[in-house]
């Protein structure tokens, strides 16, 4: 099972790639990097191959320490948010893992060094000193905190982690995005935008739809399976932000035998009461007529648009089915909290 399957529909991993997450500051990573927690798929095993320094491993690992302290690493998160899980993996870390862990966060500029944030006095406990074991996946709650733009990983007292999840709520800060002078994506994952519900994910997984990287193959888009009956496939994205809409973009990139002949899109507004969003309560209106679709291309409309009212939802249907690489719904906020 990958992250991706793993993660909830509501919740989003704060340290992945895929979002932007990224390690600033690692104290030591003498056998193997520390930004190899943050990749999507499963730790790797290599039997038999070696660096000049040791064994290759598919994780963060520190040397053996000798003196007296603990081994850490500070990542900044792909997007502001509140850390609701944390799953931390010791796969093929078989007597080199660590004894224990703890996670601590804060919230800083997004430009922020790692010397900046070592002189940095407020971090706040996520997840108490909580003991580790071989060769497994751990997953625990944290502890209910602030939003938070970085995090300490400590180890006791060295060893190696294969990989860190943290999933979590985004919680972007809309006073400042709205300030932007250009529209901004109301759908992405890193303004806090979410596939609610979708028809199918049997290749593909509908969140992919709103990352904030183009995809770089197949994989990282949402793709159904073959329809063989009557109907389309469609999924349900919750904004950002309830915002106007002024421009959709579809990419079908890398989808060449598989993307959806055409594709539709509607739209609802259910105010404040968004986040509380029902099937029963959405009055889709059509924003996007059904229109042909090219593969491996990028389709963007403006004119096109039916309507540009402000929307809390977007729902978007291909047909039959297919694969789809990103969805950009860009627009401007209309009172963001």
């Amino acid at each position: 099972m990958t992250a991706d399957e793993a993660t909830p529909p509501t919740l989003v991993n704060l340290v992945a790639e895929a979002v932007g997450a990224r390690v600033v500051f690692v104290n030591d990573e003498f056998f193997a990097a520390a930004d190899n927690m943050l990749k999507a798929e499963p730790a790797e095993w290599r039997e038999g191959e070696y660096t000049d320094l040791g064994k290759w491993m598919d994780g963060w690992e520190s040397r053996r320490r000798r003196k007296p302290g603990n081994d850490f690493c500070m990542i900044a998160l792909g997007a502001p948010g509140v850390v609701r899980r944390v799953g931390i993996d010791t796969t093929h870390f078989k007597g080199n893992q660590p004894e224990a862990f703890t996670l601590h966060g804060l919230s800083a500029p997004a430009d922020s060094k790692g010397e900046d944030l070592l002189r940095r006095e407020d971090w706040v406990e996520l997840l108490p000193e909580t003991p580790l074991g071989p060769d497994a996946h751990h997953e625990f709650d944290a502890t209910s905190g602030p939003t938070v733009t970085h995090v300490k990983l400590t180890i006791f007292p060295d060893g190696g982690v294969a990989r860190l999840r943290l999933l979590g709520t985004v919680k972007p800060d809309w006073a400042a995005l709205g300030k932007l002078s250009e529209p901004l994506d109301l759908a992405g994952l890193t303004q806090g935008g979410l596939v609610l519900e979708s028809s199918d994910a049997t290749f593909g997984q509908p969140q992919h739809l709103l990352l904030p990287n183009p995809s770089t193959h197949m994989g990282q888009g949402w793709e159904t399976r073959r329809r063989r009956g009557p109907g389309h496939d469609w999924a349900i994205v919750q904004l950002g932000c309830r915002g106007s809409i002024d421009a959709v973009r579809l990419e079908t990139d890398h989808y060449k035998g598989n993307f959806p002949d055409a594709a539709s899109l509607d739209f609802c507004d259910l105010g404040p009461d968004a986040a509380n969003w029902r099937p029963t309560d959405a009055e889709w209106q059509p924003l996007l007529p059904q229109t042909k679709l090219r593969p491996h291309a990028t389709h963007q409309w403006v004119s096109e648009l039916e309507e540009r009212g402000v929307a809390t939802h977007v729902r978007l249907n291909i047909f039959p089915d297919g694969g789809v690489a990103r969805l950009r719904v860009f627009g401007r906020p209309v009172d963001p909290s």
